[in-house]
């Protein structure tokens, strides 16, 4: 049988690699990225002769050609934290793990470490660590000042050369002080200074990208036993994953689209006994309950049919939506259309069916009978079932108990948990010409959720869904790693799970990874992305930075976890190896975790991470059961860590960024994993408004967690410095707005007073802005070359930014000056509202076109007027005439800058045009048309001011004359 997809036959080959920059995907692999560590392909080749099993992931750095050579790391365990506390720490591991050589023959460590080895006599065996502990620690000091020194070239080059010249700026700006407003050019000063400062935090990061990638063939010859036929069968030694996924409202967040990412888990390629899906419906709605019973019935059809043919991608709706299918990879082509052609019908059906929930709930709960309808809601109508009883969660018709964020509990499991062995389905027959004889057709187990709601009482959104899946998942299948999806994510290559898998079970540093974070990738963006939805500069640029440091951030979706993780638990390099005992009766303390001494068990069995799932749920009585909806009540977590050092976090609009946080402080490491097909895929908002209430949520939470205890520069003694670098500039990054936004408007300075210089002379000061300016724009696209990157994308990045400072970064920062001035709340969690493509009444991308006005947009107008206006003004002026040469060197200097924040603010412009942004020429009209206005009010002004004054004396004969007039006023 043909290889799955994805995975490559040999493990010392690059066949099993799936990045797309090693694949051809983003760029030529031999002239970018080369192999970091030589150990690592000597490992590979040659497998478990040495009785180690080989890595399960390689390493690449950026060639030489554009950065710096990859620092590599000694091999020892002892690498985060202060000298002090690696005294207390090397006790903890074998000499051997020490007595090693550095690389490329530098033997420096393993000289100083034999020197200081018995038969060498110390006082006592603490003296002999200490001793030991200082070699290593300042052989690392050595290692990396002569790494940094020896690869100074283009890509640290041009960072030194920008920090001189930024210096330099600064410097002739402060000799060269404007008196005519001193005020405002210290704060121009500031913000000048400030650029600098953040500029220099977001570049210390990016100075060692890594590329980690995951080679699925030694997976499978280790876990798998050999190339046998895969698709949930049984044997597999894979860890047990369970996978959340979460939705709120079945209309902003279409149910289709909830369904499809359900059916694309289920689908994917990871066996079926060791892998259950729980999906949490916040809003308790009767729909997704409905719509998931609808989906387990098609499940048992999609996923067989995936597995026989081995498609991808596994969500219906995108496969069946591509206009070109990738190449045939299954075994039965001759079958393929015949059951192709039954599935899509039967998925139409699906969706039809889908569609009418909307119709049918209402119109049964319509139908009952009223008397009973007063009995069972106290006068209100309640929603009903399929089976005619009244639905516990929220009615169509509110009524006490049955409404958003007033409803009880609710569990259900709709899939049970399969058993070890394969169960083969049917022949093909008249009512399913399909043939399933030869397939497993066993489902993974599926289980909805919706926690309980009371008034008065703070659900904490999207994290306090999550914290309700992880204890629910804990006593049902309590698998000891966990993968979060919003509910418009489906996956995209059925390999993901298996590649996070290699990151989290390598022998290297799989023990002390808390997580492994994918890059969002998204459909139905328009093809230019004028609102950036796709980012890439941050989840290719930025996250492969941070990977050569301590890991990516964890940003809220299509991230694997390890469960004790996010219990709150140390990663084994900082645990006590002598206090197991201790550990166990901390990670049991019912005050941490909760009175459910069921799920309080469960905690110390997850620690294991070769488990597979637990098969509770196939028996559930009334005392499990009693269980579960205790731990899902909203009392449960009052007087213990959940949302502060347990689970996710709370009381923050960014909870995915300062849950990541936790765990990188606490110690563990996370890795950046890049596919090939892309692993995750979801929906981004491209209307502007959506898109800017979405930036303001990232942004506003993002100070929140900078004004808290968790400030990056404050907390976490086992943070990465680099780290802390990173997370510093993550969370003040919007405090850069206010001085943006002092830049844009000081037209309006001009403007009034006729002649007006921020710093003079004002010629020199825009050439050195020019400067500074043009050379971060060469480091950025010296990093979209080693990222993969398109110069659209980071000419997208440029521009959002500025979209973004003027309007949504000023207003994040008055939200929490709001907040910790007056006690205010500040930035509320605000659900994405996401529509579903173009169909045969709506076009495509039909929504990017609709304007929904909100005062948010507001600033970013008036900058957009203010810099209009300015050039207006100065055509106006133009034409009048009589300036001197300085003058005209200062007005052409200015409208440099004056059509360079139009420039950027050019996706905005369209944005609030509507419809009319499908002619970009009406836009530049209409600024032609508003530049020639203002300038021809500035001429109509100025010739009212000089006749007022002069007709007494010089009375108005010609043109010629008026000429003359305006040069005397203008001197």
């Amino acid at each position: 049988m043909a290889p799955s997809p994805a995975a490559g036959r040999g493990g010392s080959t690059d066949a099993g690699l799936t990045d797309p920059l090693l694949r051809g995907g983003g760029g030529a692999k031999d002239k970018y990225w080369v192999p970091a560590d030589e150990e690592e392909d000597e490992e590979t080749c040659c497998g478990e002769e040495d009785g180690r099993p080989p890595p399960l992931y390689r390493t690449f750095k950026v060639s030489g050609v554009l950065l710096h050579p990859y620092r590599e790391k000694l091999k020892y365990r002892v690498i985060y934290g202060p000298i002090w506390e690696n005294f207390s720490q090397l006790k903890l591991f074998p000499e051997a793990t020490f007595v090693r050589s550095a690389s490329n023959g530098r033997n420096t460590v393993h000289q100083i470490l034999l020197n200081l080895s018995p038969p060498f006599q110390f006082n006592s065996y603490e003296v002999y660590q200490t001793h030991v502990a200082v070699a290593v620690c300042s052989s690392i000091l050595l290692l990396q000042s002569i790494s940094f020194l020896s690869s100074l070239n283009y890509g640290r080059l041009l960072t030194v050369v920008r920090l001189i010249a930024v210096v330099l700026f600064l410097a002739w700006r402060m000799k060269h002080r404007n008196s005519d407003a001193m005020w405002l050019w210290w704060i121009s000063v500031a913000g000048d200074f400030w650029f600098g400062v953040t500029w220099l935090l977001n570049q210390a990061s990016k100075l060692n990208p890594v590329k980690r990638v995951p080679d699925l063939s030694l997976l499978r010859r280790r876990f798998d036993g050999g190339d046998l036929p895969t698709g949930g069968r049984g044997g597999s030694l894979l860890p047990g994953l369970d996978v959340f996924v979460n939705t709120v409202d079945p209309v902003d967040e279409p149910v289709l689209y909830t369904m499809n990412s359900v059916l694309s888990i289920l689908a994917t390629d990871y066996p079926a006994e060791r892998h259950a899906t729980y999906l949490s419906d916040d809003g308790a709605s009767l729909v997704h309950y409905e719509g998931l019973v609808e989906t387990a019935r098609f499940a048992a059809l999609w996923v067989p049919f995936c597995r026989k043919h081995r498609v991808e991608p596994r969500a219906p709706e995108s496969y069946f939506g591509r206009a070109k299918a990738g190449p045939y990879a299954g075994p039965a082509v001759e079958e393929f259309f015949a059951d192709r052609g039954f599935v899509r019908r039967e998925y139409e059906e699906y969706k039809a069916r889908l569609d009418a929930l909307f119709a049918d709930i209402p119109r049964r709960s319509e139908a009952c009978d009223g008397s009973a309808n007063a009995k069972a809601g106290g006068g209100a109508k309640p929603t009903l079932m399929a089976d005619g009883t009244p639905w516990p969660g929220t009615w169509i018709e509110p009524a006490e108990n049955h409404k958003k964020g007033h409803h009880a509990g609710i569990v259900q499991v709709m899939l049970s948990h399969p058993s070890g062995e394969r169960q083969l389905g049917t022949p093909a027959s008249s009512d399913r010409p399909v043939d399933f004889s030869a397939v497993d057709v066993r489902l993974p187990m599926l289980v909805y959720i919706a926690r309980e709601k009371r008034p008065r009482h703070d659900h904490q959104k999207k994290a306090g869904a999550m914290n309700v899946q992880l204890r629910v998942s804990a006593l049902l299948s309590n698998a000891p790693f966990v993968i979060n999806f919003d509910g418009d994510h489906y996956i995209n290559n059925s390999q993901a799970f298996r590649a996070a898998m290699c990151f989290m079970l390598d022998r290297r540093d799989g023990e002390n990874t808390g997580f492994v974070q994918f890059p969002q990738r998204f459909d139905d963006v328009d093809p230019t992305d004028r609102y950036c939805n796709h980012n890439r500069v941050f989840f290719d640029a930025t996250l492969l930075g941070l990977n050569g440091i301590q890991g990516p951030s964890y940003v809220g979706t299509g991230c694997m976890f390890r469960r004790v993780a996010l219990y709150g638990d140390d990663p084994p390099r900082w645990r006590p190896g002598d206090d197991d005992d201790g550990d166990a009766k901390a990670m049991g303390c019912p005050g941490r975790y909760g009175n459910s001494m069921p799920f309080v068990h469960t905690i110390l069995v997850a620690a294991n991470q070769e488990r597979p799932i637990a098969s509770a749920a196939a028996s559930l009585d009334e005392t499990a059961m009693a269980e579960l909806q205790k731990v899902m009540t909203c009392a449960y977590e009052d007087g213990t860590d959940w949302g502060d050092d347990v689970g996710w976090v709370y009381d923050i609009a960014t909870e995915d960024v300062v849950t990541g946080f936790r765990l990188h402080r606490k110690g563990w490491r996370s890795m950046y994993c890049a596919m090939e097909p892309d692993a995750f895929r979801g929906t981004a908002p491209i209307n502007l408004t959506e898109r800017l209430f979405q930036i303001l949520r990232w942004s506003g939470g993002s100070l929140e967690m900078f004004f808290s205890r968790n400030c990056p520069l404050l907390a976490g003694r086992r943070l990465h410095p680099v780290q802390r670098v990173a997370y510093t500039n993550m969370t003040a990054y919007p405090v850069s707005a206010l001085f943006v936004v002092v830049y844009d408007l000081l037209p309006i300075i001009w403007l009034s007073h006729g002649e007006f210089h921020i710093q003079k002379p004002f010629p020199t000061y825009v050439a050195y802005l020019v400067a500074v300016i043009a050379s971060i724009e060469v480091i950025g696209l010296v990093e979209i070359k080693w990222a993969g990157l398109t110069l659209l994308d980071w000419w997208r990045n440029e521009q959002f930014y500025m979209i973004g400072a003027t309007g949504v970064y000023p207003t994040a920062v008055l939200h929490i000056l709001l907040k910790k001035l007056l006690g205010l709340r500040g930035v509320r969690f605000k659900l994405t509202a996401k529509q579903l493509a173009g169909g045969a009444t709506r076009e495509r991308f039909a929504e990017m076109y609709d304007v929904h006005w909100a005062p948010l947009l507001a600033p970013t107008v008036v900058v957009m007027a203010v810099n209009v206006a300015a050039i207006g003004a100065a055509a106006g002026k133009a034409v009048v005439g009589g300036w001197s040469p300085a003058q005209v060197a200062g007005a052409l200097a200015g409208l440099v800058f004056n059509v360079w924040i139009l420039v950027l603010l050019y996706p905005f412009a369209l944005g609030i045009m509507g419809r009319w942004s499908k002619r970009p020429c009406a836009l530049f009209a209409l600024l032609v048309a508003a530049c020639a206005a203002v300038a021809a009010g500035v001429n109509d002004n100025r010739f009212v001011i000089i006749s007022r004054e002069m007709h007494q004396t010089q009375p108005i004969k010609s043109a010629k004359n008026l000429k003359s007039l305006c040069i005397e006023a203008d001197s």
